[in-house]
């Protein structure tokens, strides 16, 4: 896969529009659907999207994504898309969904577009899906839509994903994403309190403009090994830095410096002080026992 961070003359493609923060599965089905389309008749099929959020640039938000564009990137790349494109939305942010079509014919001459059933573009969002079906004639290229997508009556979307992850329901979150959720760093060095209590901890940092957990204990995976993961703020101890730990059952490596994945797979509970030192080790001892 190629990664482009302009517009440039690439001629017949099929392209996927969207900002895919996630790779959800309904993200993942127009990709792929992009992907089957290219190689059904002979083509390249490109993503196109933005560095950042259109309302990071429209209205000033902050926005925590799901991943950062590397990951994001790789993922795509693993769906099996020939060109990302992903731009600069300032350049962009004073275009009609009519200049913004043309751009796209001029550079790509899209043979095929795809797209979610909710994707707009173009200045005020005037750009739609009913705006790409009535252009087909005009722009030479055939629309498809993926409609909209959901498990167990939730509805696909990183909205959805973000609200479930803040309320802990890790494992419904995941079924929506397709993948378990992941925090990836560097493992740094900690006050190596965990190993004193006699579990030896992993320990990073959260990524800044990462979508954070609430404080908790947690269920999870590192290395494909079960690991029992503290987020917060360690309360017991000094109860100000936030720091991840990952506890890495039969796991007894010196890792500093190393980039990992840490996979969440449910919230076990709260994080909260405690009393005394052997009553933290104590619970430790027990929340093992439930992950075994």
């Amino acid at each position: 896969m190629k990664n482009i961070n302009k517009l440039q003359h690439n001629p017949n493609l099929v392209l996927a529009l969207g900002f895919f923060d996630g790779i959800h599965i309904a993200h993942q089905k127009i990709i792929k659907q992009a992907v089957e389309l290219a190689k059904e008749n002979t083509l390249k099929s490109a993503l196109i999207t933005f560095k950042e959020h259109p309302l990071v640039e429209l209205k000033n938000y902050k926005i925590d994504y799901l991943y950062n564009n590397k990951e994001k990137c790789q993922m795509i790349q693993d769906l099996g898309i020939d060109y990302v494109y992903m731009l600069d939305f300032k350049d962009y942010k004073d275009l009609n969904a009519d200049e913004y079509i043309k751009i796209l014919h001029e550079n790509f001459n899209p043979k095929f577009i795809v797209t979610g059933f909710n994707h707009t573009f173009g200045k005020n969002q005037t750009g739609n899906q009913q705006f790409l079906e009535e252009n087909q004639k005009k722009y030479n290229y055939i629309y498809k839509k993926i409609e909209p997508m959901c498990y167990k009556n939730e509805l696909i979307s990183t909205t959805n994903i973000k609200d479930k992850l803040s309320k802990g329901e890790i494992p419904i979150a995941n079924k929506l994403l397709g993948r378990n959720y992941k925090i990836t760093n560097e493992v740094i060095k900690g006050q190596q309190l965990g190993r004193k209590l006699g579990f030896p901890t992993v320990n990073l940092e959260w990524q800044e403009n990462i979508f954070k957990l609430p404080y908790g204990i947690y269920k999870g995976k590192v290395f494909d090994k079960k690991a029992l993961i503290n987020w917060g703020v360690r309360p017991t101890v000094d109860g100000k830095k936030e720091i991840l730990e990952a506890h890495i059952l039969d796991f007894n490596k010196n890792i500093y410096g190393q980039k990992i994945d840490v996979f969440f797979e449910e919230k076990i509970r709260d994080e909260k002080k405690f009393n005394s030192l052997d009553a933290l080790k104590h619970q430790i001892t027990l929340d093992i026992k439930s992950i075994q």
